[in-house]
């Protein structure tokens, strides 16, 4: 395969027509990219949460969600928090969302509510995860709370995070099908 042997044995309008479907590919790639960026963008405004959706990545709520599962989420703040119900929350100091059932409700009485959760699979409640001195969880610390689920869907996502040689693998198909449907 020489391609620049290829581009000088090929007159004027050919390569005109070849450098087209190049434009052509990569502004088909940057409209699908775009797309993709406004629809996640809508679903941030629709849902009130800054991660609609997310995915299990652990055990701890078993048997409710699996690792893998995708969950979809909402953070309307008008709508108070219940024990029972599963949230997604961050906790200064840890990258990733936490995904785990509010076991108790305290509410002091300028309706400041604060909250204290437990995974369904583990022993024990959540204050070994938050920071250091932190014994209850607030409104600000809620990314979203689970209003449905795909079982098993995000498992892709826990592969190519788990196994990185499987994404560049994977990258480097889906490259050779472009370059071999290019050329057919």
């Amino acid at each position: 395969m020489d391609l620049f042997g290829d581009l000088r044995r090929m007159n004027k309008r050919q390569l005109c027509s070849c450098f087209m479907q190049l434009y052509y590919q990569v502004l088909n790639f940057a409209m699908i990219v775009s797309s993709a960026l406004m629809i996640w963008k809508g679903l941030i405004v629709i849902t009130g949460s800054e991660s609609p959706i997310v995915v299990v990545l652990s055990g701890s709520m078993e048997p409710a969600f699996h690792r893998g599962d995708l969950l979809f989420l909402t953070n309307f703040h008008d709508d108070p928090i219940r024990a029972g119900e599963i949230v997604v929350f961050k906790v200064e100091g840890r990258d990733i969302p936490i995904v785990h059932r509010v076991i108790k409700i305290h509410e002091k009485e300028n309706g400041n509510i604060k909250f204290l959760t437990k995974g369904d699979n583990n022993e024990v409640d959540d204050r070994g995860l938050y920071k250091e001195g932190q014994n209850w969880l607030e409104k600000k610390d809620v990314v979203g709370r689970a209003r449905g689920f795909l079982p098993y869907v995000g498992m892709v996502t826990i592969i190519m995070n788990d196994y990185p040689k499987f994404k560049y693998a994977l990258l480097a198909v889906m490259g050779a099908y472009v370059l071999l449907k290019r050329e057919s």
